[in-house]
């Protein structure tokens, strides 16, 4: 049987440096934070102290044990099968963020609770919102067409005192709409952000399983399991990540005047072109790709704004400079 990925820390020195989590796990501590984790905690074929990343439920204890040890949230969960992502890469993205925010304002990176940032599909997680208040105390808007994810994101919000007057969570009532009936009319972000479904169809996201399955020696039965689970809205949409993408990019181009930054990750190269093309036709006076890279995945942010030089300079003068 072939073995998990090996947890180094060569393979998150990749990680953006201002990333808590780059270097090994320290599983000690992480067990100490939530004992329910040493169930799950065994020496791999490596030598290492380390879990099995195929198994969901390993997965999630492990998300709960980062997130009190590293973000304060003390009373974290999620029913089962829905998304659990990994903690590190959610991260980088946050910290990008930051620094694309600090592009524009002399290389400083802008805190605090006037940096409002929409959370596109934020999920029952609500690892973005976390993260970023945590660190940034940023305000965050979180949308799900979802109503399960907006409701278990709510009480982890509720459970949470750190998480108090920072994030607001907004059920998105059509499967086809992004920004359209989830803001308020005159609504003003800094920063969106959104994660796309990857898949085009619920067989793809799960053949794609069953292709990691395969190359884990994990595959035990005829039903693919997702090791970070994910229901079909999480992983899959029709058309996939181009049309998704493409959907975003025709409505930030509705609400120009109201957001600086539109953002997104692209997993697939194969999408930037048409994106790029999308965005032109839109428009946008700049486009920006961030790359990331965890290991040997790699993905990118793509990030646009409508705004020229001058805009750029009068809205971080309006909302970032002003007391």
């Amino acid at each position: 049987m072939s073995q998990p990925p090996k947890d180094t820390a060569d393979e998150k020195d990749s990680l953006h440096p201002r990333n808590r989590h780059r270097g090994r796990y320290d599983f000690a501590q992480l067990t100490q934070s939530v004992p329910e984790l040493g169930s799950f905690v065994a020496v791999n074929a490596h030598g290492d102290a380390s879990i099995d990343f195929a198994n969901p439920d390993a997965v999630k204890v492990l998300n709960k044990a980062l997130l009190k040890q590293f973000y304060g949230i003390q009373l974290w969960d999620i029913p089962a099968g829905y998304l659990a992502p990994p903690i590190p890469g959610r991260a980088d993205y946050v910290h990008y963020l930051a620094d694309l925010l600090g592009s524009v304002n002399d290389g400083v990176v802008v805190t605090g609770k006037r940096i409002r940032v929409l959370d596109v599909g934020v999920g029952a997680n609500c690892i973005y919102p976390i993260i970023g208040h945590h660190e940034y105390g940023w305000r965050f808007i979180g949308t799900d067409v979802d109503p399960v994810a907006i409701r278990v994101a709510k009480q982890i919000v509720a459970s949470n005192s750190g998480l108090t007057g920072a994030v607001e969570l907004r059920l998105q009532p059509s499967s086809t709409n992004i920004f359209i009936g989830v803001t308020k009319p005159k609504e003003v972000f800094d920063l969106t952000m959104c994660n796309p479904p990857f898949h085009g169809s619920q067989a793809e996201a799960e053949a794609s399983t069953r292709r990691k399955e395969q190359n884990l020696g994990t595959n035990k039965g005829p039903a693919p399991t997702p090791n970070f689970g994910g229901k079909p809205g999480e992983l899959w949409y029709p058309g996939g990540e181009a049309t998704f993408l493409w959907r975003l990019a025709e409505e930030s181009a509705l609400f120009r005047d109201t957001c600086f930054w539109f953002t997104a990750l692209v997993s697939k190269k194969e999408t930037l072109p048409g994106l790029y093309k999308s965005l032109q036709k839109l428009g946008a006076a700049e486009v920006r790709t961030i790359n990331m890279a965890q290991g040997q995945k790699v993905s990118r942010i793509v990030a646009w704004t409508y705004l020229t030089a001058e805009q750029q300079q009068a809205w971080r003068e309006k909302r970032w400079l002003a007391q």
